[in-house]
């Protein structure tokens, strides 16, 4: 017998570039998709409400990209957004 664990939170492996940043945001990028997935299904059964199912994927997507900006995904590390590139 399977582990339910591993039929209802599926991983997928990293095909990036091997760096410990982009793991963890991998891992929280897969999670998102995961919780999104059953806000929504959630929704489409008349489990909860669309109001309600808006502000929890909200909720998700705000926890994403506090994630990505404290693991400084998508900056590079010499270059500051304030200073044009030549």
């Amino acid at each position: 017998m399977t582990n339910k664990d591993d039929f209802l939170y599926v991983y997928r492996p990293y095909h990036g570039e091997v760096k410990p940043e982009n793991l963890a945001f991998n891992a929280n990028l897969q999670e998102f998709a995961q919780r999104v997935g059953y806000i929504c299904g959630l929704e489409t059964n008349g489990k909860i409400g669309s109001d309600e199912a808006y502000q929890q994927i909200k909720e998700v997507w705000q926890e994403l990209k506090s994630s990505k900006e404290q693991l400084g995904i998508g900056k590079d590390k010499g270059d500051s957004p304030e200073e044009p590139k030549p």
